[in-house]
Parts: C-alpha cells; structure tokens; sequence
C-alpha cells in the first residue's frame, strides 16, 4: 500500500518560492492607463508562472509527486479590471512549460477555488462570481494543456437555514455545469456545515470524486466512524485514487484553524483505518508550514513501526 504525500502552493525551503504575488483592486486603480494595468498584472502573472514552474522542479527533486496551485497565479482574473487581456493566449508559452513539466514527471497538481465560490447560493450574482471562478481555475488547466481529471475542490457551500433544498439547489446547479467544468470537480467535506456522511451521499448522486477531509471530520460529524465511510469514498473515485486532506487543529481553543505543522498523533488513527482496505491514496498537506511540514512529517512517519519510507515524499504500509 503506497501513500504519497504533497502541500499547498509555497515552497519555503527554496528561494522566489510563492506564486502568490498580487496587487490589490485599490492600488491598480491607482494606474489611470488602462495599458498600465495590464502591464502591471501581466509582469505579476509572469514571475508567479515563473516561481510556479521553480517549485515543479524542487518537488521533482524531492519526491513530491502531489501539489495544489494558488488559486493567485494570476491576479484578478476575474476582476472587470482584468476583463481587457487573454492571460492564457498571451502567456500561452509559459503555460505549456509548466503543463509539459507536471505531465512529463507524471505528477499530481490540483486547485481549490476560493470559499466564495458558492454554487448552492439562492443569490444570482454569488453564483455568477461562482461560475466565473471555475472558469477561471479551468482556464489555467486547459492552458496547461492537462487533460480532464479531478483536479479542483470545492464545497457544497452554505446551509442557508435548511440542508435539503440547499443540497439540492447544489445538485441542480452541479449538473447544469459544462462538461469541461463539472468533470474536473471533486467535493470536499467541511468543518461546520455538511459531513463527511452528507457528502458521500451527495458524491454518490452525482457520480462525483469525494476528498474526505480528516480534520473537517473530527471538527463535524455526527458520530459515523470513518472506518465504516472509507470504503465507500474510495468508490466515489472510479478507479482514480483517492486523496484526503490533512491538517492538524491549530489550538485546543481554535480547533477548526490548521497548525503550522502535521500532528502524527492526528494522522495515525486514519492510517490504521485505510490499512485495513489495503488501498494507495494521496494525501494533500494543509499546514501553515508548507513543505516544510511535509518533511517533518515524513521524518516521523519514517519512525513508526509498520512504515517504510520509499521515497522522500512517499511511504509504504
């Protein structure tokens, strides 16, 4: 049974390791010519693609086959300011180079639209910025040139005062969406709205890849042990394997922040849960501390009895 372990979007172990650099409405604003603006987001966007393809190449050397990208590689996207310029047809050179290199080392890149992307919304214009945002994220794997795959989170989103219209509402809007959105979707559980139960059963409606997400579990649930839901989540995947989430609380205050670092103590009840499946899956990393935590992480795990670490970034049970 092999585990591969990956992070979320900045390498703190290399220098220029953020694709996050950004510029805010207010400042842009700032730039009267409209040229200007484009200049400023086209010159951002470059050195977040450039850092982008720098961190591929230090996962590559390290073993780390599993990354999210920012949702920030290109500022505003999808902001009318930004509305005058093809950030995919200009930058299409830059776009191939990194979507030639994640395909070439075979490695697994996802995304996770922000928390506003909200398609369960009762308001038009929440699910008009939800639908724009997908694009968005979709527009960036097509420059890439990545084939159709599960490759962005999201939530169910909000209850808005009562859970099974506001499933609903979601299913509806789930299955209007086109082909080149909704087949590159996966659904994750959250913290205080819609369990890990609530969304298996969603995923099982929609034919839909399910991330279960450790830590939103324990934060909420409603007693289901994930020894009885593991199995039917891997089954959401049709074959493709499976990935979770993982992150530790913040504080025994603050239990639904994530920690700077990976907790074993918070991991090891789950491992013993998928041993018994005997199913390889991918583990995604949420810590303040990046890859950093990845390897601290790694570095425990190699010290477990039962775990052998076969890579940098992968072990086998």
């Amino acid at each position: 049974m092999r585990i591969r372990f990956g992070y979320v979007a900045i390498a703190l172990n290399i220098a220029e390791g953020s694709p996050n650099k950004s510029v805010t409405v207010k400042n842009l604003e700032k730039i009267t010519d409209p040229e200007g603006r484009i200049n400023r987001l086209r010159r951002l966007t470059r050195e977040n693609l450039a850092n982008t393809l720098r961190i591929l190449r230090y996962n590559s050397a390290y073993d780390i086959h599993v990354y999210r990208l920012t949702s920030k590689t290109v500022p505003l996207a999808t902001h009318p300011l930004a509305n005058d310029w093809s950030y995919t047809e200009e930058l299409k050179t830059e776009w191939r180079e990194i979507g030639d290199y994640i395909q070439s080392r075979n490695m697994r890149i996802s995304a996770h639209p922000d928390h506003y992307t909200l398609l369960n919304s009762p308001r038009e214009d929440v699910l008009t910025a939800a639908l724009a945002d997908l694009d968005y994220h979709v527009n960036m794997l097509e420059a890439m040139r990545l084939p159709p795959a599960p490759q962005l989170v999201i939530h169910v989103g909000g209850l808005y005062k009562a859970k099974t219209p506001s499933l609903e509402r979601f299913i509806s809007r789930f299955s209007l969406l086109p082909d080149r959105i909704r087949q590159r979707l996966m659904i994750e559980n959250d913290d205080k709205l819609y369990t890990a139960a609530d969304v298996l059963t969603l995923c099982q409606t929609l034919g839909s890849p399910m991330v279960l997400d450790i830590h939103h579990h324990t934060c909420m649930n409603q007693g289901e042990d994930l020894a009885g839901l593991w199995p039917a989540v891997i089954k959401t995947w049709q074959g493709c394997l499976p990935k979770i989430h993982l992150s530790s609380p913040k504080n025994a205050q603050d239990i639904r922040s994530h920690a700077d670092n990976i907790n074993l103590a918070d991991f090891l009840p789950f491992l013993a849960i998928a041993k018994e499946t005997g199913h390889d899956f991918d583990v995604m990393i949420e810590a303040k501390n990046k890859d950093q935590a990845l390897f601290k992480l790694l570095d425990e795990l190699e010290q477990t009895p039962g775990v052998k670490r076969v890579e940098q970034a992968v072990i086998e049970l």
